[in-house]
């Protein structure tokens, strides 16, 4: 029986069979060709709902596919968690104590942003054994057919998970807070998500109060600038959160904000492909525009007559 020797091989193997997705159609579900261009032109407004269904689709199938290029060889096996972090997990008697796995983001090119959310705690990636798969996808024709792949990212979670913390906090302007520590608590019962907080009108209003916080994080030291999970840093911020006039962030962690490198170049070079004759950037400014816009309506003619 074959044996994985190191954890890291386990990812290695799944990062293969995840990039060979790349330009395949997944026949997972199925937009039917439209029967006129007045049907197309409504595709175009509603095919982005796809997306989250997608998602499931997609973790199904990828779980699937990791198992089947394992084979019968292989001491462990890979599952789909849902609750649970992350999406796809490899578990194994090998490595009976570790987490390691997939979390799995499907990527709608014409959406406004990746808004995936990445919000999982530094600490769960301290061996860093938990990778982000991120599936760029659109319809075979567009706005119809079978989702197909276009390009497929594999980053390490921990970086993901760095830059995001380091983006976002800015004490005492915004505080990204750990979740409390539940590790005695059974795993489906456990808290992993961090939150993100920001001083509610530090300009107007509560400038005074603005000062006053600035003048303890200095108090405090250069080294309550860099953003740390540990158990006294965050004993601070919690402090200063209780304190203080702070909101919370609804639109923190999205991973289309946290400006991390790999994922910007990616989330380019999927907008600069050439797609059915055009580049992706450009379908999706044509889809925004009205149905009964010339351009939009002159692209679609086009589709329907390949």
């Amino acid at each position: 029986m074959m044996k994985f020797t190191k954890p890291s091989e386990v990812l290695d193997v799944a990062s293969e069979s995840i990039e060979r997705m790349t330009d395949q159609v997944v026949d997972v579900i199925e937009i039917r060709r439209p029967t006129s261009v007045m049907y197309a032109l409504q595709l175009t407004k509603i095919v982005s709902k796809l997306s989250p269904l997608l998602g499931n689709l997609f973790e199904f199938r990828i779980v699937d596919a990791l198992n089947q290029d394992l084979g019968d060889a292989v001491k462990g096996r890979w599952i789909r968690q849902d609750p649970g972090f992350p999406d796809a997990r490899f578990l194994s008697e090998d490595f009976p104590m570790l987490n390691i796995g997939v979390e799995i983001k499907a990527w709608f090119p014409f959406a406004t942003e990746i808004t995936g959310r990445f919000r999982d705690s530094e600490r769960i990636f301290a061996d860093n054994l938990i990778n982000v798969a991120i599936i760029a996808w659109l319809p075979e024709f567009v706005f119809w057919g079978k989702p197909k792949v276009l390009k497929t990212l594999i980053v390490s979670g921990k970086s993901v998970a760095e830059t995001r913390d380091n983006h976002y906090h800015k004490p005492p302007h915004y505080l990204v807070i750990e979740p409390e520590d539940t590790a005695d608590r059974t795993a489906n019962l456990q808290q992993t998500n961090t939150a993100g907080y920001v001083f509610q009108d530090e300009k107007g209003k509560n400038r005074n109060l603005y000062l006053q916080a600035e003048e303890e994080i200095r108090e405090l030291g250069e080294e309550f600038l860099k953003y740390s999970p540990g158990r006294e840093y965050q004993s601070e911020m919690k402090r200063l959160q209780g304190k203080y006039p702070y909101r919370l962030d609804t639109n923190y962690a999205k991973i289309d904000r946290i400006q991390h490198l790999e994922i910007e170049r990616f989330k380019m070079s999927v907008e600069q492909m050439m797609y059915m004759g055009k580049p992706v950037k450009e379908w999706k400014r044509l889809m925004a525009l009205d149905n009964d816009d010339k351009e939009l309506i002159a692209a679609v003619e086009e589709l329907m007559r390949d």
